[in-house]
This record gives structure tokens, sequence and C-alpha cells, in this order.
């Protein structure tokens, strides 16, 4: 029985796990409703909704959907469908997954269209799209994320697939039916269907036979998972080695996969310790990349390399706060002029290199001040040599 199409939502009232989007209060919602609902792209963790929701977009303003993937994509497909609906006096929904590999070709095919609402542009990803998508497509658009779907959502998805079944689970295997799909409600619903067709009684044995570990990012619903994330990227920061250890350790017995760990070691690495020590974030990249292709058991040993080394390393969070207080800057209005002598081929420029490798000239219309480097380990000796030709002026 194919579960996901079975239980695939119909309205935004079926919608489950994404009530800031679905609530009859939410600004998509009653932008829907009442038909004005502008070209826009959706991006969540995989399982979450996100090609639910443009279904029930289409439904609700009652367009023709079309449904297409970024990845196989032809300029062709969507142009006989904006000469189909050229003077027609309803406008289709063409949906397009895994919008940030959209090449720039096929999203200047759009903007024409996207100008002139002949069609509603709705986009989605597991990745941010926005910084894949041209500022043109951008300014067209509003961006809406999806939440990772938590345990008491996926409940009620569990209940709704065994009331149309006959199926037997016991309450082992529906928690872990649950913890172990990491808030993704396709996940859980595939090993359902799965181990439906072994047998219809399901069991713990019979889900761990079909799925030995738990997804990547999964959640208990007291957030425990987060909680030993957390409490290792502060064990890390502060640099205790032992606590930082055991809650590694605790995250892959608890069937974490290397991957998230990795990826949340290359972003401490960048954001806590930072360029006191830049080496912390090439090994850390090599960690992430080595642990994708060598996998658990041996994994853990690279990830507590990784861990030990950035313990042991000089913290320093100077540009986590200057890019923060930067964009701040920039989102409250503070968009200045680029001075002539540093845009494209201005003979004005003057090179560092043919100075010596630094010569003063103007790169703001108006001062600014966001970095603020610290005494501390390699970022130090960056704040000597930076004062030091200032101190030349």
């Amino acid at each position: 029985m194919d579960f996901t199409h079975l239980l695939r939502p119909k309205s935004f009232d079926d919608l489950v796990g994404q009530e800031h989007l679905s609530s009859p209060t939410a600004p998509l919602r009653i932008l829907c409703e009442k038909g004005v609902l502008g070209h826009s792209f959706f991006y969540g963790s995989a399982g979450v909704g996100k090609t639910s929701i443009a279904r029930i977009i289409a439904s609700t303003m009652e367009l023709p959907f079309y449904e297409f993937n970024a990845t196989s994509l032809k300029i062709e497909q969507l142009r006989k469908i904006f000469e189909q609906y050229k003077n027609a006096l309803q406008k289709p929904l063409i949906f397009i997954d895994e919008v940030h590999r959209l090449a720039k070709n096929q999203q200047e095919v759009l903007l024409p269209v996207m100008e002139n609402n002949s069609v509603l542009i709705i986009g989605a990803s597991t990745e941010n799209p926005f910084f894949s998508l041209t500022s043109a497509i951008r300014s067209r658009s509003m961006l809406f994320e999806l939440k990772n779907i938590d345990n008491s959502a996926l409940e009620i998805l569990l209940e709704k697939a065994t009331d149309k079944t006959e199926l037997n689970i016991d309450e082992t295997a529906k928690e872990y039916l649950i913890k172990s799909s990491g808030g993704d409600a396709r996940a859980m619903l595939k090993l359902l269907e799965f181990s439906s067709s072994v047998d219809t009684t399901i069991t713990l044995e019979l889900l761990k036979s079909l799925r030995p570990n738990a997804i990547s990012g999964g959640s208990s619903d007291d957030g425990f998972h987060y909680d030993l994330t957390s409490a290792m990227i502060k064990s890390i920061r502060g640099s205790d080695m032992d606590a930082s250890i055991y809650y590694l350790a605790r995250l892959i017995d608890g069937g974490e996969s290397a991957d998230f760990i990795a990826r949340r070691l290359v972003i401490l690495a960048s954001e806590d310790i930072g360029n006191a020590n830049p080496q912390a974030l090439t090994l850390t990249t090599s960690c992430m990349t080595s642990v994708s292709k060598i996998g658990f058991p041996e994994a853990r040993i690279i990830l507590a390399q990784a861990v030990v080394y950035l313990c042991a390393s000089p913290k320093s969070n100077s540009s986590y706060l200057a890019i923060n207080q930067a964009l701040k800057a920039v989102k409250e209005g503070m968009i200045l002029d680029i001075p002539s002598n540093v845009t494209q081929l201005n003979s004005a420029y003057l090179n560092p290199h043919n100075f010596g490798g630094f010569v003063k000239q103007k790169y703001l219309s108006k001062p600014l001040k966001f970095v603020e480097l610290k005494n501390i380990g390699y970022e130090s000796k960056m704040k000597e040599w930076l004062e030091k030709i200032n101190s030349l002026l």
C-alpha cells in the first residue's frame, strides 16, 4: 500500500506539522484563499510537505498544476506551457522542485512570465534557494521555510495511516517509526509501507531490520537530540575535551549520522574559532569529506580527531559577529553607493600589488566598522599586520 499517496493532504486543514503556513490565520493560506498568492519558493528538509503545499495551493486557487524537477527541466517544456496559456483566462501553476539547481538561462526564461503574472511559479528545495536565484527572481517572489515535522505531528500522521488499514503495530514499534524518522513524514510512511509488505503485524524487530539506525536530524518529543548536539557544541566552545567526546559518543550511539555531526563541526570551526586558528575550518572540511566516503564505524575516529582539535584551538567569534552586524545594517537600509575607483574597469583604481602590497584608497562611500579582531591565536597576528600598515598612512 502506498501510504505516501494515501495520506497526501488535499487541503490546508489536512496538512500536518506546518501550522505557521496552514492555519486559518497564516498569511500564506489567506493569500491562497483570496487567490492573490504571488510567486513563492519553499525550502526545508526532505519529507516535510513542500510538494504537498504546492498541490494544495493549486487546488485552493483552482489552477492547472504542472510539476517539474530542475535537474531534468527543459526550457522547451516551459515555453510550450507559456504558449498554451498565452491568451487563457486561467493561469497555470508551475511547480519546480530542486529549484536551487536551475541554470541561469532557465531562470531568465521565467522572468517575463513572472513579471506579467501569466503563470504562477512555485519552487521548492532542501536548501535556501534565495542564495542560488538571481536578484531579479528574488525581487519578484516570496520565501517560506518549512520546519521539520515534530514527533507529535508524526504521531497524528501515523494514527491516520493505521486507521485506514488493518495493521497491528505495538507501542515500541510506533515509537521507533516516529523517533527514527528525523522529522521526515515520507521516510516514516515509506518504512511503514515496506514493513507492511512483509507482515501485517509491525514489530520493532521488523522495523530495525529495514532501518537499523535513525535518520539524520531525528529528534524526540523533548528535543533531546538537539540537546545532545547543543551540549557537544558548547563543550567544544568551552574547550572541555572529555565532555565533548562524551557527547559525540552519545550522538553516535543514538544513531546520528556522521554527515550531520561533521557539518556541525564545520560550522563551529568558522563560528567559534574562525581566524584564531584558520586551520580548523580546513581540518573539519576534510573531516566532512572523509566521513561521507568512509562511514561508520571508522568515521567515529575521524570525528573524534576533529572534536579534540577544535577543543584545543583558541576561540574567536569576530567573523561571526562582523557578518551579523553587516547583514543587519544592510537589511535596515544601509545601501551605500560604490566609489567609482573600485567599480569594474575603472582606471582610477590603485592596485595594491603595484605599491608593495598596500595603498590607501577609498573602498566605501561612508566609513563603516563591523570587524573587531581579537588578540587570540593567529587572529592577533592578523590584527598586528593591519595595525602596522594602517600606521604607515
